[in-house]
């Protein structure tokens, strides 16, 4: 929701004298953690257990549209994640290429959309091909929106969108969150209104800095590669019972 969507929901419940319960989170945010404890504790390589929280991934998205989630935005490479070995990189572009040939198409035939968000010129030239071309073949689906975060960072995010603003040479006066946010990777994705955090870490990892300002925030203790429906209609279940008051009382 942006800001003067905002001013106007603010508007309505003042005048209202009352703040409603939200019934469904229609944007939902998660960051997908906990993929290589869960191999450790089965004694499988990471790759295994990467290759879990994928398949976790689509039960995710298929639970999010019978919830009636209409966006959902997941984190899956951070600009940090350059940092990890060698190895565990490299599996992760092949295990990016195959749940792009294995696990999306049947959800682009039950009308999802996905569109990338992050950086694209680090990955490998098959990747890249693979993201083009689900975006384009996806382009026209509207059952739900799903984001994924490549070679994301929210600060990276930010600056790039500064940077744009002065290579447009705006005038200082000029520039407001409006204009900050026409700028970001994906302008048009609805900002969150819960995020999910599994594996029990408390914490964003620079994940969507701008578009968090005021999401309702829910961690959970599951690692991802187990998560399913059940810890995603508790979640929004807690979201439900939430008041969100954006700053007000």
């Amino acid at each position: 929701m942006r800001l003067l969507e905002r001013l106007r929901t603010l508007r309505a419940l003042a005048s209202s004298g009352e703040r409603e319960l939200p019934a469904v989170a229609r944007s939902v945010a998660i960051i997908m953690d906990g993929n290589g404890r869960w191999a450790r504790r089965k004694h499988l390589p990471v790759a295994a257990g990467h290759r879990a929280g994928t398949r976790a991934l689509r039960r995710t998205v298929e639970a999010a549209i019978d919830l009636g989630v209409e966006s959902l935005c997941v984190y899956a490479f951070s600009t940090e994640n350059w940092s990890r070995p060698p190895d565990e990189v490299e599996d992760l572009m092949e295990i990016f290429v195959e749940t792009i040939e294995r696990e999306l198409p049947d959800l682009a035939r039950q009308g999802v959309r996905v569109r990338f968000i992050g950086r694209r010129d680090r990955a490998t030239g098959a990747l890249r091909a693979k993201m083009d071309e689900l975006e384009a073949g996806t382009a026209d689906n509207k059952r739900l929106q799903l984001w994924i975060a490549f070679d994301y960072g929210g600060r990276a995010e930010i600056v790039e969108a500064t940077r744009r603003l002065f290579e447009e040479g705006a005038d200082p006066r000029d520039i407001d969150e409006n204009a900050i946010a026409a700028r970001l990777y994906a302008p048009e994705m609805p900002e969150p209104d819960v995020l999910i955090r599994t594996s029990g870490e408390l914490r964003v990892s620079n994940f969507l800095l701008w578009q968090l300002a005021y999401t309702e925030l829910i961690f959970v203790e599951t690692l991802w590669p187990d998560f399913a429906e059940r810890d995603l209609r508790q979640a929004l279940a807690e979201y439900a019972g939430r008041r969100r008051r954006y700053g007000g009382r």
